[in-house]
């Protein structure tokens, strides 16, 4: 089976949190296929509407746009760029990538340096190397010549392609989340397909989650959705080095996971453990003691509050050029998010 079009077309977008530009025209591209109405918003978060048919609750769900990347910080008199983070980064993963500059003339392509092995000290190969030992280089022969390149806070995303691997897995960067805003699409695609839900789902690519939850916050409070359900990616736990108890187990092919914490509504994860039921959907849990780290955090608290869910998919090697997921895990988080809603009565109360 092919990879789903929207979100290969979204993975080779590159958008860092705020420049997310590129990948969320392409969301928005595609909603307008199905939705009724689709827009945007200064912050840079998309939507996409599709209309109640009873009268019943707003649901909004809600995946990030944005990636982590870096960003030129200082020109060198060599021409050299040094460079910050965008979101957290391991800065052992980074030796040796290629990366994609975003400049106002257009990408320039860099790679990732630091001392070869050769000229390292014993005590220096055996610890993970800091950033400001990490430089970027664009071929330039001098300070002059990279600065008529770029400009200092130029943004870069690792240059990787996604690829398919066996048993309908993807690999690439950025996958968290474009995952998210795929699974938010399709929900609400799948919604209009089977003629709506009770009330409004607006499906929703925010902006700006790995730094500043700035795009769920002004969503939430513009759209005033009643329910709304996060889709992010959690850790797949079968992958080496993961230790079981303080993470739940959720491999990859178990389909998609929801959460239960302190800043998530009871009342909502019970409907989607009941949607997840009555559909024969695969589905696993994972508890969260405080936060969960997502734009749930930010979401369940705007205006007056909202009942807040979060359904994740099970990623491998997350925040690397190499995150994995498994193409079932996205669908079936689609059709458990638009059963949720579709099940969703008028006048169904989220009180307590």
């Amino acid at each position: 089976m092919s990879p789903p079009e929207l979100l290969m077309r979204l993975l080779s977008a590159p958008g860092p949190s705020g420049h997310e530009s590129a990948p969320a025209k392409v969301w928005r591209d595609h909603c307008s296929s199905f939705a009724h109405e689709v827009g945007g918003d200064l912050v840079g978060s998309s939507f996409a509407k599709v209309p109640g048919t009873a009268g019943g609750l707003t649901v909004a769900v809600v995946g990030h746009i944005d990636e982590i990347g870096l960003h030129v910080s200082h020109i060198d008199d060599d021409g050299y760029l040094r460079f910050g983070q965008v979101g957290g980064w391991d800065a052992g993963v980074l030796i040796g990538q290629r990366v994609r500059l975003r400049t106002r003339q257009g990408d320039v392509p860099g790679v990732i340096g630091r001392r070869p092995i050769h000229l390292l000290k014993d005590d220096d190969r055996k610890k993970v190397p800091e950033l400001k030992e990490l430089h970027i280089d664009i071929g330039a022969k001098n300070a002059e010549e990279a600065a008529g390149l770029v400009r200092i806070g130029d943004v870069a995303v690792i240059d990787a392609e996604p690829m398919e691997f066996r048993h309908e897995r993807i690999v690439s960067r950025s996958l968290d989340n474009r995952v998210g805003c795929y699974v938010a699409a399709e929900a609400a695609r799948l919604v209009a397909e089977a003629g709506g839900a009770p009330g409004d789902v607006l499906a929703m690519a925010v902006t700006q989650e790995e730094t500043t939850f700035a795009g769920a916050r002004t969503s939430a409070f513009m759209h005033r959705p009643d329910v709304a359900v996060v889709v992010d990616l959690t850790f797949a736990t079968d992958q080496p080095g993961i230790e079981l108890g303080p993470i739940t187990r959720h491999p990859m092919d178990s389909g998609p996971v929801i959460a239960r914490g302190t800043t998530l509504h009871p009342l909502v994860f019970e409907r989607l453990y009941e949607a997840a039921e009555a559909e024969g959907i695969p589905f696993t849990l994972e508890s969260l003691g405080k936060g969960t780290g997502t734009d749930a955090d930010a979401i369940h608290f705007s205006r007056a509050g909202v009942a807040t869910g979060l359904v994740s998919v099970p990623c491998r090697y997350m925040h690397s050029p190499v995150e994995m997921v498994s193409v079932a895990d996205c669908d079936a988080a689609a059709r458990l998010i638009a059963a949720f809603a579709r099940r969703l009565e008028p006048g169904t109360s989220f009180e307590r």
